[in-house]
């Protein structure tokens, strides 16, 4: 008898836990059903600072004042969401989803600058790795190729550079890609697509590329210039370099 009452109370105590389990079980089931907060998670390349956490959480308690926790998953508007923080002029791209637990998980990546073009009586604008011509930041500064002149404020103007003028992309993809010459090159005078000008970090000299083609043939004639020209003439001894025409390097 001692035997089927102790059975009993163990079972009774199994029971009572299981219980107690889905009881726990169910609610937690219930509580993944409802909006339980967001997490920011921005992408990118390294020291780039262009998108705050700050700044996406207040586009969506402006923008979206109903999204409280406790709300059903059903009701949170994901794609409303994605198309508001993509007008962020420094978002590339933005998912929106919602994890098991309830949270509104945001996936961003920022544009990457590559160059900046340069304006003396307008706003600066950034010129994506893409190509795309973005504004610039009130609060953070890209170090990257600076580019003036009159045909880069049309380019500027035309919000595409990729799909403009694509060797200019080329030539400061080659540029921006090469530790010397990303170091070495400050700056390119765009006039027109058929006169570049290089601007150096060091010597006085304005290197005259022409246009933005066969830029293998026309960095070795530079690199000639440095290698073999400079060092018997001299740094200050010339004030230009052209290296536009093929095969000819042009001192004056």
């Amino acid at each position: 008898m001692k035997n089927t009452g102790l059975r009993k109370s163990l079972v009774f105590i199994l029971l009572s836990l299981v219980l107690v389990g889905f009881i726990g079980f169910v609610e937690k089931q219930s509580l993944y059903k409802t909006f339980q907060g967001s997490e920011v998670k921005i992408g990118g390349v390294s020291g780039l600072y262009f998108v705050e956490e700050s700044e996406i959480r207040q586009i969506i308690s402006e923008s979206f004042p109903e999204l409280k926790v406790g709300m059903m998953i059903e009701e949170v508007p994901l794609k409303e969401i994605e198309k508001r923080i993509e007008g962020h002029p420094f978002v590339k791209s933005v998912q929106a989803t919602i994890g098991q637990k309830g949270i509104l998980n945001l996936e961003i990546q920022q544009h990457q600058p590559i160059a900046r073009i340069a304006r003396p009586t307008a706003a600066d604008g950034y010129i994506t790795v893409e190509g795309l011509i973005i504004p610039t930041s009130p609060t953070y500064t890209s170090r990257v190729l600076i580019l003036e002149g009159k045909h880069a404020e049309k380019l500027m103007n035309k919000g595409d550079v990729n799909s403009e003028m694509p060797e200019l992309m080329d030539l400061i993809w080659y540029i921006a890609a090469d530790k010397f010459w990303s170091a070495q090159i400050t700056e390119l005078e765009v006039n027109s697509p058929t006169d570049i000008r290089m601007y150096q970090q060091v010597g006085s000299q304005i290197i005259e590329f022409g246009d933005a083609f066969n830029l293998q043939d026309k960095f070795d004639r530079i690199k000639i210039f440095y290698k073999e020209i400079l060092p018997r003439k001299g740094w200050d001894t010339y004030s230009r370099v052209s290296v536009k025409f093929k095969d000819q390097i042009v001192c004056e």
